[in-house]
């Protein structure tokens, strides 16, 4: 009997091999994760609206201490980016001499958690998928140049990038990150909404804080990171017009691919 991959496995390996061909290694961390490494390491303040009921799935378990001592809980991680975190833990204890040799290049794609209803564009699990570079003079030109190349070779044609500031807790500067619409080239249609561009993820250089919590030089070391929904791309890419037919389990989505 021949099975089919579901879609999302299909896009993971795609993204990976991508990645893996320009460079980076695949990460991966636990979907169980702790307060500090989803929020505290992240430059999020501890009166953020994301650590709400309403928007985080807060787990009844034994609390510990942060590094500072403060009391912390355990969450089902709310994006990828706490894998960044443990990895730039790993990366700070490497020596010098092996940090300028071997900058970090990680992508993370994984599986994800959010407390909202669920509609056409909405699911309380999802997949993200996260990018993260640092080592000495990283700049948003690199940024810019590897996402390029993503989108370039994932939807099959040159795909330019537009950078729009933004604010994200973790990054300083923050950008949105607009890819030119893949259906249209740039002209405008349906899928854009007529403006020739897709907004597709959040970037920006590494906050000087989030490296320093993961023991990073920030006067030394720059990174930039960006993230995004892996269910987003995999809905622009095959045409699916609603999220919940990635994971309702119909066999006629899946023996598709």
């Amino acid at each position: 009997m021949t099975g089919h991959a579901h879609p999302i496995t299909h896009l993971t390996d795609t993204i990976v091999r991508i990645f893996t061909e320009i460079g980076f290694d695949v990460a991966d961390g636990p979907e169980l994760e702790t307060e500090w490494n989803n929020f505290d390491a992240l430059n999020v303040p501890r009166d953020h609206p994301s650590r709400d009921m309403q928007d985080t799935f807060w787990i009844k378990k034994k609390p510990g201490v942060d590094k500072l001592g403060r009391p912390m809980g355990h969450v089902l991680r709310t994006h990828t980016s706490s894998v960044q975190v443990r990895a730039m833990d790993t990366w700070s204890k490497k020596s010098e001499e092996e940090k300028k040799s071997q900058p970090l290049a990680i992508v993370v794609p994984g599986k994800v958690f959010r407390n909202e209803a669920t509609d056409a564009t909405h699911e309380s699990q999802f997949y993200q998928v996260e990018g993260l570079l640092v080592g000495e003079d990283v700049t948003l030109s690199h940024l810019k140049g590897v996402l390029e190349t993503f989108f370039s070779k994932l939807f099959g044609k040159n795909t330019e990038v537009r950078l729009r500031s933004s604010f994200f807790p973790f990054v300083e500067p923050g950008v949105e990150v607009d890819m030119q619409c893949f259906k249209c080239e740039g002209g405008g249609c349906g899928l854009c909404k007529q403006t020739g561009w897709i907004e597709i993820m959040g970037a920006g250089m590494v906050h000087p804080n989030v490296l320093k919590n993961c023991g990073i030089n920030p006067r030394k070391y720059k990174g930039f990171a960006f993230g995004g929904g892996m269910d987003r791309l995999a809905m622009l890419k095959w045409g699916i017009d609603d999220i919940r037919l990635l994971y309702n389990g119909d066999l006629r989505v899946v023996n598709q691919f």
